[in-house]
């Protein structure tokens, strides 16, 4: 079952919340303008009304005098016009008495540079006013109410929410289909390379017609991972055939080496040469037992993230029938050997290989324990694999190099520390096969070996 991304790491996700919120920025940026501009046309309206009602009523003090302009004045309050702002008006002597308007004081404003500028009315409403100067004691103010645009506002306003809604909703439902299907042709990249099988292989050649960019990166990947299957399928025949073609000599030599001391004479089985020739056969088992390493270690690195060969192995069962192994063998060796197993603990994997992982560190954990000691096999859910033990530990100055390969632990207290090294860098490489990782954590005495699932960071 392939892995799906999750939510806010997919990036197909982020581009539809960054669409989402770049709809809704432009929208509300366009409800500003409006706003702002449905506002602006209003003042300059409203200053034109006023300048065009103060020209009027300059002419008319300028043909009637200031007696006809207070009748004129009292005219237009009484007759205001319903299509249009409300009209106020005050006609002052220097001092700033009325004498004529529906305002009884002057409100401050400049009459001899004609002031134009925001006043409040006694109602409290806002209007825009202008001064001017008619002879040398007298002035006038022109004032209009600026229209009451809330309703007009919210309803664009509401118009604005409603359109925007529509547009987060449109561009939200396209980019969901449109980033769908990307998301099911990434995905096919992505599971050829989970399982490079034919099948997958097969997908993406099907589905890479250079139509687009994708496309192109379909067929790339395609053609990279037949390549590596084909590299990784050549790497493991010549590893295969020089493993035969070393292992074949060494052996006919091993048995070479039989057949001379089977030769010799009685007496001469006890000499110098035979214990050389039993040297030398060791020798040459010891670097059979190398290459086998070096070439299992190989293998599992090559098939790491690979599938195929993996079933489900009951991990309890495996454990129980290697404790029951080993436990004559610690009773032989004057070592205590303890058991915590789970039951019904089950992973994907190669139960040959997993053995493998487990017997190499149980060999070691009894190989540096001395006698007396104790050696404890945990296996919990998880799976997590645990084996300790009461021995002298890892030195300091080997913890970080201990799952390299050739490398071998200072001996302790006379105790065989022989080997090639191979050892922990074969459970390393057969722990990553499977996903998982072993690990070496501190502990108050001895050694402690970890197997538990690679962490996703």
């Amino acid at each position: 079952m392939a892995r799906l991304v999750e939510i806010h790491r997919s990036i197909f996700a982020q581009l539809i919340a960054w669409a989402i919120l770049i709809a809704a920025m432009i929208t509300f940026g366009l409800w500003l303008l409006t706003d702002a501009t449905i506002q602006r046309t209003n003042r300059i309206a409203l200053e034109r009304a006023v300048d065009v009602d103060l020209a009027g009523m300059v002419d008319i003090f300028a043909s009637g005098g200031a007696v006809e302009l207070s009748n004129r004045l009292n005219d237009r309050l009484a007759l205001q016009p319903r299509d249009a702002n409300p009209a106020h008006y005050i006609l002052a002597d220097a001092r700033g008495a009325a004498l004529a308007g529906d305002l009884r004081t002057w409100p401050g404003l400049h009459a001899g540079i004609s002031e134009t500028r925001d006043i409040a009315l006694p109602s409290g409403q806002r209007a825009l006013a202008r001064a001017t100067q008619l002879g040398p004691d007298l002035r006038l103010l022109v004032a209009h109410e600026y229209r009451d645009l809330g309703l007009l506002l919210r309803q664009v306003a509401l118009a604005f929410l409603a359109g925007g809604l529509l547009a987060v909703a449109a561009v939200a439902l396209a980019g969901c289909l449109a980033a769908r299907r990307l998301a099911g042709r990434i995905e096919r990249i992505n599971a050829a390379f989970r399982h490079p099988d034919d099948d997958a292989l097969a997908q993406l050649a099907n589905g890479s017609k250079d139509r687009d960019e994708i496309d192109e990166l379909t067929r790339h990947s395609g053609d990279a991972l037949s390549r590596l299957r084909r590299l990784a399928s050549a790497q493991r025949e010549t590893t295969d055939q020089v493993a035969h073609e070393m292992r074949t000599p060494l052996m006919h030599l091993d048995n070479r080496l039989v057949r001379a001391l089977a030769a010799l004479p009685g007496k001469a089985r006890d000499s110098e040469i035979a214990a050389r020739i039993t040297d030398a056969r060791q020798e040459i088992r010891s670097i059979i037992r190398m290459l086998e390493s070096l070439l299992d270690i190989a293998a599992s690195q090559a098939r790491r993230g690979d599938p195929h060969g993996l079933s489900p192995v009951d991990l309890s069962a495996l454990a129980e029938r290697l404790a029951e192994l080993y436990a004559d063998s610690a009773e032989e060796s004057g070592h205590r050997f303890e058991l915590a197993i789970a039951p019904g603990v089950t992973v994907e994997g190669e139960e040959m290989q997993l053995t493998r992982l487990i017997t190499n560190l149980l060999d070691n954990a009894f190989k540096f324990v001395p006698p007396g000691g104790t050696v404890r096999l945990e296996l919990e859910r998880g799976p997590r694999l645990t084996i300790r033990d009461d021995g002298p530990g890892v030195p300091a100055q080997d913890r970080d190099r201990i799952f390299d390969k050739f490398s071998r632990a200072a001996n302790h207290d006379g105790l065989d520390a022989s080997g090639a090294g191979l050892g922990l860098a074969l459970c390393r490489a057969i722990a990553q096969r499977h996903h998982l990782e072993i690990r070496l954590v501190p502990s108050e005495k001895g050694a402690c070996f970890t197997i538990a699932p690679e962490s996703k960071s």
